[in-house]
Protein backbone atom coordinates (compact mmCIF):
# COMPACT_ATOMS: atom_id res chain seq x y z
CA UNK A 1 0.00 0.00 0.00
CA UNK A 2 1.08 3.36 -0.75
CA UNK A 3 2.15 5.33 2.32
CA UNK A 4 2.20 9.68 2.21
CA UNK A 5 4.50 11.25 0.31
CA UNK A 6 7.88 12.97 1.97
CA UNK A 7 8.83 16.27 0.86
CA UNK A 8 12.54 16.11 0.99
CA UNK A 9 13.85 19.19 -0.94
CA UNK A 10 11.44 21.94 -1.10
CA UNK A 11 8.67 21.45 -3.94
CA UNK A 12 10.59 17.92 -4.12
CA UNK A 13 7.90 15.37 -2.82
CA UNK A 14 8.53 10.93 -2.66
CA UNK A 15 6.17 8.84 -2.25
CA UNK A 16 7.05 4.87 -1.09
CA UNK A 17 4.59 2.67 -3.23
CA UNK A 18 5.98 -1.07 -3.16
CA UNK A 19 9.09 -3.54 -1.51
CA UNK A 20 10.28 -6.67 -1.58
CA UNK A 21 13.26 -7.92 -0.72
CA UNK A 22 15.47 -6.94 -3.35
CA UNK A 23 14.21 -3.72 -4.62
CA UNK A 24 11.66 -0.99 -3.78
CA UNK A 25 9.49 1.67 -5.87
CA UNK A 26 8.94 5.41 -5.38
CA UNK A 27 6.91 8.17 -7.06
CA UNK A 28 8.68 11.20 -7.41
CA UNK A 29 6.72 14.58 -7.98
CA UNK A 30 9.15 17.90 -8.42
CA UNK A 31 7.80 21.31 -8.78
CA UNK A 32 9.41 23.93 -11.38
CA UNK A 33 12.45 25.09 -10.36
CA UNK A 34 13.10 22.78 -7.43
CA UNK A 35 16.52 20.53 -7.15
CA UNK A 36 16.92 17.88 -5.67
CA UNK A 37 20.65 18.45 -3.77
CA UNK A 38 23.65 16.42 -4.60
CA UNK A 39 23.80 13.26 -3.07
CA UNK A 40 24.67 9.26 -3.38
CA UNK A 41 23.38 5.90 -1.87
CA UNK A 42 24.56 2.51 -2.08
CA UNK A 43 21.28 1.40 -4.02
CA UNK A 44 20.91 1.42 -8.20
CA UNK A 45 18.14 3.82 -9.13
CA UNK A 46 16.46 3.26 -12.28
CA UNK A 47 13.64 5.81 -13.54
CA UNK A 48 10.99 6.62 -15.62
CA UNK A 49 9.51 9.88 -16.05
CA UNK A 50 6.03 9.57 -16.42
CA UNK A 51 5.04 13.84 -16.80
CA UNK A 52 7.32 17.03 -17.30
CA UNK A 53 11.14 16.69 -17.75
CA UNK A 54 13.99 16.39 -15.07
CA UNK A 55 17.71 17.53 -15.77
CA UNK A 56 20.23 15.51 -13.99
CA UNK A 57 23.46 16.08 -12.82
CA UNK A 58 25.36 13.01 -12.48
CA UNK A 59 29.01 11.78 -14.89
CA UNK A 60 27.65 14.78 -16.81
CA UNK A 61 24.57 16.67 -17.50
CA UNK A 62 21.37 15.16 -19.58
CA UNK A 63 17.68 16.05 -19.37
CA UNK A 64 15.06 13.21 -19.53
CA UNK A 65 11.37 13.95 -20.94
CA UNK A 66 7.97 12.47 -20.71
CA UNK A 67 8.26 8.66 -21.55
CA UNK A 68 11.97 8.72 -21.20
CA UNK A 69 13.83 6.58 -18.41
CA UNK A 70 17.70 6.72 -16.43
CA UNK A 71 19.99 4.64 -14.38
CA UNK A 72 22.20 5.26 -11.80
CA UNK A 73 24.84 2.87 -10.44
CA UNK A 74 25.15 2.70 -6.64
CA UNK A 75 27.28 5.25 -5.05
CA UNK A 76 27.05 7.77 -7.99
CA UNK A 77 26.95 10.99 -6.74
CA UNK A 78 24.29 13.05 -8.36
CA UNK A 79 21.50 15.63 -8.38
CA UNK A 80 18.67 16.77 -10.29
CA UNK A 81 16.41 20.10 -11.25
CA UNK A 82 13.44 20.63 -12.71
CA UNK A 83 14.14 23.58 -15.59
CA UNK A 84 10.75 23.42 -16.58
CA UNK A 85 7.36 25.18 -15.70
CA UNK A 86 5.36 22.12 -15.34
CA UNK A 87 5.94 19.93 -12.51
CA UNK A 88 7.86 16.75 -12.85
CA UNK A 89 6.43 13.23 -12.35
CA UNK A 90 7.53 9.60 -12.30
CA UNK A 91 8.90 6.79 -10.80
CA UNK A 92 12.07 5.70 -9.36
CA UNK A 93 13.60 1.74 -8.82
CA UNK A 94 15.96 1.33 -6.20
CA UNK A 95 17.82 -2.20 -5.47
CA UNK A 96 18.53 -3.13 -2.72
CA UNK A 97 15.35 -1.67 -1.78
CA UNK A 98 15.16 2.15 0.08
CA UNK A 99 13.74 2.65 3.30
CA UNK A 100 13.39 6.17 4.58
CA UNK A 101 14.29 9.29 2.90
CA UNK A 102 16.61 11.19 2.39
CA UNK A 103 19.39 8.29 2.02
Amino acid sequence: AAEEAVEVADGVHLTPLATTERMSVSHFHVEPGARVPEHSHPHEQVGFVCDGALTLLASGEYTVTTGESYALAGGEVHAAENRGDVAAAGVDVFSPPREGFPE
